[in-house]
């Protein structure tokens, strides 16, 4: 603890590390609840292995066509929107099975990745990183662009908040009210895309869904209110990616898979508590002394 904070003070990628914590933290605790209370992890999870072929691409191009202003993560952004307005379109209008749809875009969408990744000149390991996250690889250029994310994602939630709440909680009232249902079902799927984007820099694709799930289902266990589960998972997603940073930084171990087993403990802790509470109410309720 000592030397990372000493540390800390002193280099610039540790910083920008912490920094890109929190920001990541901020928008998967919030787009989280929704994917949660919407039920559609699986599409966050396609959304997220997509994205390596626009990583892929992204840095082939750049590195082939000396191109160095484009960098992986633009193809990211393009990549995560585009395979989300795809995926959501075809669920809304098209007659193929939505799983079988997400099954070939998650699989088509790795394969490019990994085929441009292999056919790109050079030293690969900061692209192939993004599969199980490096947060320290985090640059200045990066952070400016998730923060402009974050913004994205934050203001749009905020705007949009009782529609998309409604939208995720039951379609066809939301619709009888007039609200634009279709609308507000792409625009969560783009909001996730932008999270996941976000999110794969911490903790890689591999484990994003953890990231985005984990604080939302603790927060969950305490709160009935949908913003007051926003703010707990915020928080919790805070203190696991900086737990995580912090306890491997000197064993020099990876910071995203150690920030998923601190979220996964915390889960399974939660969950023993939860039972262990509910099962003392029913034993001391009046049925269960009679």
């Amino acid at each position: 603890m000592s030397a990372f904070i000493k540390d800390l003070l002193e280099l610039q990628f540790l910083q920008n590390a912490v920094i890109a914590g929190i920001f990541c933290s901020i928008a998967s605790g919030v787009v989280g609840t929704y994917v949660v209370l919407k039920r559609i992890t699986y599409i966050a999870a396609a959304i997220a292995h997509c994205i390596l072929g626009g990583l892929g691409v992204a840095r082939y191009f750049s590195v082939v066509y000396d191109l160095p202003w484009l960098r992986p993560v633009y193809g990211a952004v393009f990549t995560a929107l585009a395979s989300a307005l795809l995926i959501g379109f075809i669920s809304l209008r098209a007659k193929e099975r939505e799983d079988t749809v997400i099954s070939a875009l998650w699989s088509i969408g790795m394969a490019i990745g990994v085929l441009f990744i292999f056919k790109t000149p050079g030293y690969n390991e900061d692209l192939m990183s993004y599969l199980f996250g490096n947060i320290l690889m985090v640059s200045r250029e990066d952070l400016y662009l998730i923060g402009a994310l974050d913004l994205v994602v934050v203001g749009l939630t905020v705007t949009f908040y009782n529609q998309t709440v409604a939208v995720c909680f039951d379609e066809e009232f939301a619709r009888t009210r007039g609200v634009a249902v279709e609308f507000y079902y792409l625009l969560l799927l783009c909001l996730t895309a932008l999270t996941v984007v976000l999110t794969v820099s911490v903790v890689g694709i591999v484990m994003v869904i953890a990231l985005l799930s984990l604080p939302v289902a603790i927060a969950s266990r305490f709160f009935d209110s949908v913003w007051k589960v926003m703010i707990a998972a915020v928080l919790l997603g805070m203190l696991f990616t900086l737990s995580g940073l912090v306890l491997s930084y000197s064993p020099n171990l990876p910071s995203g898979a150690l920030t998923i087993v601190i979220a996964g403990a915390a889960y399974f802790l939660t969950l023993a508590w939860s039972s262990l509470r509910r099962s003392k109410v029913q034993n001391s309720s009046p049925a269960a002394a009679s």
